[in-house]
């Protein structure tokens, strides 16, 4: 296990990256993981084991998710340095700070008021210029500034959310987790003049999405 009480953050974040080495291909997302500092994004109570591969408690019912699960779901938006980026579900905004060095400019959107703007406090403090945060309600996405060459979301759909399809750009990849509740499959989606190319990349667990055209909210 990686933890920073066991050296200094850069040496426990070297230690995670050797960890995701044999899943994580793309040299400029390792590149990108190795300039983030995770402990920044998680409580004080947690810092010590921010370089752990297991996703942490970040407050009101929210988790910043496993590094193994953030580095594959950067990967499989295939970025190359000048695409637009739309984030669905910023959290603590660590996701949107990796992939903000991977993009020309991130739109990250966020359902909880609280996360959505201390996310934008942490990430001007740390200096992520070209990340824009919005909170929202019950809209998925952000169409003002549509179209997106890529689309992350990074809580469960029950399916591909029609109104996020309307916001990529042709040929653009959306990631998404979607299934049930309990059980989900990770997939790209490519959209094409044919339509949208699914592919599977695996299964994974995560927070339902909440909102028109996914998951109601509770009551």
């Amino acid at each position: 296990m990686n933890r920073s009480t066991h050296g200094s953050p850069e040496g426990a974040r070297a230690s995670l990256l050797a960890e995701l080495a044999h899943d994580i291909v793309d040299e400029r997302v390792r590149e990108a993981m190795s300039r983030v500092p995770r402990e920044e994004f998680v409580g004080a109570d947690a810092a010590p084991v921010a370089y752990q591969n297991r996703p942490l408690p970040i407050g009101h019912g929210q988790t910043i998710s496993q590094p193994l699960m953030v580095a594959l779901m950067t990967q499989a938006l295939m970025l190359t340095g000048d695409e637009r980026v739309l984030e669905v579900g910023t959290g603590s905004g660590y996701q949107a700070a990796l992939i903000s060095l991977l993009a020309a400019h991130v739109v990250s959107v966020e359902r909880v008021p609280e996360l959505a703007s201390s996310s934008t406090e942490r990430l001007r403090r740390l200096g992520y210029s070209n990340i824009e945060v919005h909170a929202v309600r019950d809209e998925l996405g952000w169409p003002d500034g549509a179209p997106y060459d890529a689309i992350i979301v990074t809580a469960a759909s029950p399916d591909v959310p029609r109104a996020l399809l309307d916001q990529l750009a042709m040929a653009g990849r959306l990631v998404l987790p979607v299934g049930s509740r309990n059980i989900q499959e990770l997939v790209r989606i490519v959209k094409t003049p044919e339509g949208a190319q699914r592919h599977n990349l695996g299964s994974c667990r995560f927070v339902p999405l909440l909102g028109r055209g996914a998951w109601p909210e509770p009551r």
